[in-house]
């Protein structure tokens, strides 16, 4: 069991990894490319990863899960999370285009205070950490994000956190689908949803072109394959069989990674007042995913 947990949590580790350099990916993408048109280009270029694995391992398994609830519940999934991927990654890609590498990473990782409090709708007790963390969070979202002396979010910081907003989303119905299907097949579908979205959308809002998507190749390379391809199809077999409040806790380390590749590869420096508040936003990323108490002592009661 040992192993198992920590195997898991290399590969969450790893996602977390992927994930926080991706921004900078994003970032530079920008300088070549529109929003919709990079989403659409690294989902497309996902897929092409995905399907060639997907045709490999079914020869290899026997024809015991292909019932039509099966694949109507794999299909269901897949489409749902797409969806909810294009419009969190829509909006991160606009938002890290107005904002910096380090304050998308740590506004995105927001999703992680942001489950427990949509789990109050899911008829799911809030305690007073919760509360806790939700307001150290929004102080530490005025420091990072306020730093004109003006109470209002730039437009970047708004973007990446109605970004979160979506993830939040994205994870529950990951958590909920994810035990029921294959997790490849249904990361393939999320990526098929969203290019397909992605792509009409570039169509119609935006003016792609072969030389610009050609000129971002390496910043839509990183993205695609390891982004989204990669990080995204691990997080699905990563959470399996994990207790999700570990899980959570190392997937929120994308945040810091993002800060540390922002600035030893883009130069993106944080002030005095924006590194405190991310030092408050992290803080309340690790608070929301600590046990409770109570949780360990009914478990020391169970035990005698």
């Amino acid at each position: 069991m040992n192993r198992f947990v920590l195997r898991q949590s290399l590969i969450l580790f790893l996602t977390a990894s992927i994930w926080g350099l991706g921004f900078i990916a994003q970032s530079v993408g920008m300088d070549y490319v529109e929003p919709f048109t990079f989403t659409a280009s690294r989902n497309i270029l996902a897929c092409f990863v995905l399907v060639p694995y997907i045709i490999v391992t079914d020869k290899r398994k026997q024809k015991n899960d292909t019932s039509v609830i099966n694949r109507r519940t794999l299909l269901t999934g897949g489409i749902c999370c797409g969806i909810c991927l294009f419009a969190a990654s829509s909006l991160q890609q606009f938002g890290v285009k107005y904002t910096t590498v380090g304050k998308a990473g740590f506004i995105t990782a927001m999703y992680m205070v942001l489950v427990p409090i949509f789990g109050i709708f899911l008829h799911k007790k809030a305690g007073i950490k919760v509360w806790t963390a939700v307001a150290l969070a929004a102080l530490g979202m005025y420091f990072l994000c306020i730093t004109k002396g003006e109470f209002r979010l730039e437009l970047g910081d708004s973007l990446v956190f109605a970004c979160a907003v979506c993830f939040t989303f994205h994870i529950l119905t990951i958590d909920y689908f994810s035990p029921q299907t294959d997790g490849v097949k249904l990361s393939c579908i999320q990526f098929f949803v969203c290019a397909v979205l992605s792509t009409v959308s570039a169509l119609v809002f935006e003016t792609p072109d072969m030389h610009s998507i050609v000129a971002a190749g390496v910043p839509i390379l990183y993205a695609g394959v390891f982004s989204s391809g990669v990080a995204y199809t691990l997080q699905i077999v990563g959470q399996r069989g994990m207790n999700p409040t570990v899980a959570s806790l190392i997937l929120s380390l994308e945040s810091v990674v993002s800060v540390l590749a922002g600035w030893l590869v883009l130069h993106q420096a944080l002030s005095a007042r924006e590194i405190f508040g991310c030092a408050l936003a992290f803080a309340a990323i690790i608070l929301v995913q600590l046990p409770d108490k109570k949780m360990h002592v009914h478990a020391a009661q169970s035990t005698e």
